[in-house]
């Protein structure tokens, strides 16, 4: 195992234990605001927003900032930010912190995606991403559930005083084992959204965007969703959260192994069938914790099993411009997880918090349908097969 991608995982394990775990701790902070959960959600919601609208133009104006110092001060950033959030005595004071925070997490996601995928030779991108991609995942089976058993044993200001931690430690990492990663071509804003125009880049993110919007519609309200099973009971939901997180980790590690050897199409496809139906049951097993714990673990693994193939696509689309690539996806994503809690608020208005999984399966089928028009796309297009010498395996 490469070290540098150890590194770099670590470090997105701290900003993903961030990202998720506001949502095991909805109630707590609901309460000690005085405002509704679907309000209290949005603090995920901006969290993501603020990524998704400023990793490309951080992108483009530190092209010329070594990726290292990049990657640092993005994570001190994150750091200053959570132990805002843990001091903050207001709403407005902790949506600001959240905002704070998802300029670290903008500075430094999409620096060490796209650093991960210089590092390997080509025929290893897949796997580069899948360790990097699972520093992500396994915060959702570790570093989320730790942080939820903490908010429920204790308070929820507590649990953001360990995401805290969590990204000292990472940027403790960074500091003393990465070594300098080359700096890629200076490319202006411009340039970065310049992919934006190929149909084939274009529908590819746009299934990025809706897979995440059903994920997060049902994630971001997970304490709420579940909480038939969860009874109240902390020690209950860290462990579904585990299993959505362990499902998730091993899908993503093994996940990149298969894309290496059968493309990503079939992946992509079976993926968000798999994604839609495990959404869709979610409203019928949520008060029985015996079928719910498995059903969880395998919408988890199907979760989490998209990112890869769906990264490895655009860079074999244009391996030259994959940072940049590596960039907007992160974007999408993240306008995806933000797009998700907004869904999922009004979802519990009108259809309840039990039944946001149809609104999440519907999504995974839009999702499915722009995927294969992107790949209809890659298909017919002559470009495509100039840059991909070996197009069936990619697409």
């Amino acid at each position: 195992m490469n070290r540098r991608l150890l590194v770099l995982a670590v470090g997105m394990f701290a900003l993903g234990t961030d990202s998720f775990v506001v949502a095991a701790v909805l109630p707590g902070i609901s309460n000690a605001f005085g405002v509704s959960v679907g309000a209290a959600g949005q603090m995920a919601s901006i969290y993501s927003i603020t990524f998704a609208l400023l990793s490309p133009p951080i992108a483009a104006l530190a092209a010329t900032i070594p990726r290292k110092r990049l990657l640092l001060c993005g994570g001190i950033i994150f750091v200053l930010a959570n132990l805002g959030m843990v001091i903050a005595p207001t709403f407005g004071l902790a949506l600001l912190s959240r905002i704070i925070a998802g300029v670290g997490a903008a500075t430094f996601s999409p620096t060490a995606t796209g650093a991960a995928v210089m590092l390997v030779r080509p025929e290893h991108r897949g796997f580069a991403l899948s360790v990097v991609v699972a520093g992500l995942t396994v915060s959702t089976a570790l570093g989320t559930p730790i942080g939820a058993v903490i908010g429920g044993l204790g308070d929820w200001r507590w649990t953001m005083g360990f995401v805290a931690a969590l990204g000292a430690l990472s940027v403790a990492g960074i500091a003393v084992f990465l070594s300098e990663v080359p700096l890629p071509p200076k490319v202006t804003l411009a340039k970065r959204l310049e992919p934006l125009v190929d149909g084939r880049v274009a529908l590819t993110l746009a299934t990025t965007l809706i897979a995440l919007s059903g994920i997060f519609t049902v994630y971001t309200y997970f304490a709420v969703v579940f909480d038939r099973t969860i009874g109240g009971n902390a020690a209950v939901l860290g462990c579904l959260l585990v299993l959505w997180g362990i499902g998730g980790t091993v899908s993503n590690l093994f996940g990149g192994r298969v894309v290496d050897v059968v493309g990503s199409r079939k992946v992509i496809v079976t993926i968000l069938i798999l994604l839609a139906v495990f959404s869709a049951v979610l409203p019928w097993i949520g008060s029985q914790l015996w079928i719910a714990a498995p059903v969880i673990l395998i919408w988890g693994a199907c979760s989490w099993g998209q990112l890869v193939p769906q990264q490895y696509r655009l860079v074999a689309l244009a391996p030259s411009i994959a940072p940049i690539l590596m960039g907007l996806n992160s974007a999408c994503s993240y306008f995806g997880m933000s797009l998700g809690g907004v869904i999922g608020a009004l979802g519990i208005r009108t259809v309840g918090a039990h039944y946001l999984g149809l609104i999440g399966a519907a999504l995974a089928v839009l999702a499915l349908i722009f995927a294969e028009l992107a790949n209809l796309r890659i298909s017919a297009s002559s470009f495509a097969s100039q840059e991909i010498p070996n197009e069936s395996k990619v697409v």
